[in-house]
């Protein structure tokens, strides 16, 4: 089955503004035409691809497919566009990187210095994303490599263990819990919590331990950094969990004190992921074995 460009374009737009006409003029073509186009495709599917209603359209389940494969295959033919006119240019390849906040902010940054010193040809590009959401870029090929905390959601990568690291706890100086040596995560759920947004790895880590204690996580503040999250801590306005390295090192610019865990699930991996393929791309490759060179996974399980 062969389709074009203009057919797949038309979708994605009808999906977008949810009307066949929106969609039509927003990809410069006459409704009757564009009408055609999307009922021979609908019929070559076999199945119809949006729900017609007064007030206009909505995909169904085949087209909500369809819509994310389009978008994946715009994301790629961009991607092709880019290496290719970048080879001109004495580029030797372009490497997609999706990691979370905390291997960002604890690990992640002296290696890409090292990997990019060693193949300065090599465009490197960096996305801050959830775990959960880099997992589902790398498998559907929208990023090259994913560095995430467990666990493995998606069957279709092959991991290596890559860091481990640990989550410490952030109060205000002079607060109560600041003259303990080390607390334990119950410790801090009579306290306001103050931390990453709603998908964020810790965040979905904390809720999921408050729940299974028969609490309720306290999580007044959410923002997008580790160094709002020090500020707002600083400010007295609730207590955070976040890395211990990331955490000390806040620890030096604003008056909090950083406590260990001692909870089990305070000592975590950062995992490094691939979609699973039988010949890694060369420039995947290289950047896989520099910073992790054992083996890939693809039972779902880290290799160590």
């Amino acid at each position: 089955m062969r389709f074009d460009l203009t057919t797949l374009n038309l979708v994605q737009a009808i999906a977008d503004t949810r009307s066949i006409t929106r969609g039509a003029e927003r990809e410069h073509l006459a409704l009757a035409a564009a009408s055609k186009r999307l009922s021979d495709l609908e019929a070559r599917f076999g199945v119809p691809l949006f729900e017609r209603h007064a007030r206009g359209v909505l995909p169904t389940e085949a087209g909500r497919a369809l819509v994310r494969h389009v978008r994946s295959l715009h994301a790629s033919l961009h991607a092709l566009e880019s290496e290719v006119v970048e080879f001109s240019r004495g580029i030797q390849g372009h490497l997609r990187i999706a990691a979370n906040a905390g291997a960002i902010s604890e690990c992640l940054p002296p290696d890409l210095a090292a990997f990019s010193q060693a193949h300065p040809k090599i465009r490197i590009s960096l996305e801050d994303l959830t775990s959960t959401e880099i997992q589902a870029a790398v498998a559907e090929g929208r990023a090259d490599v994913g560095i995430f905390v467990a666990p493995v959601l998606d069957n279709r990568l092959d991991t290596r263990t890559y860091r481990h690291g640990a989550l410490a706890a952030m109060v205000p100086a002079g607060h109560v819990l600041a003259a303990h040596d080390s607390l334990a995560f119950d410790d801090l759920l009579d306290h306001d919590i103050v931390g990453l947004h709603q998908g964020a790895a810790v965040h979905e880590l904390m809720r999921a331990e408050a729940e299974g204690q028969g609490r309720v996580l306290k999580a007044r503040l959410q923002v997008r950094g580790f160094d709002a999250i020090a500020q707002l801590v600083e400010a007295g306005l609730g207590v955070a969990v976040m890395p211990a390295a990331v955490a000390q090192r806040f620890a030096q610019l604003f008056r909090v004190q950083v406590l260990p865990l001692r909870d089990a699930w305070a000592r975590r991996s950062y995992l490094l992921g691939v979609r699973r393929q039988e010949v890694l791309p060369t420039v995947v490759q290289r950047f896989v074995d520099a910073l992790c060179p054992a083996p890939l996974s693809s039972s779902g399980d880290p290799q160590p």
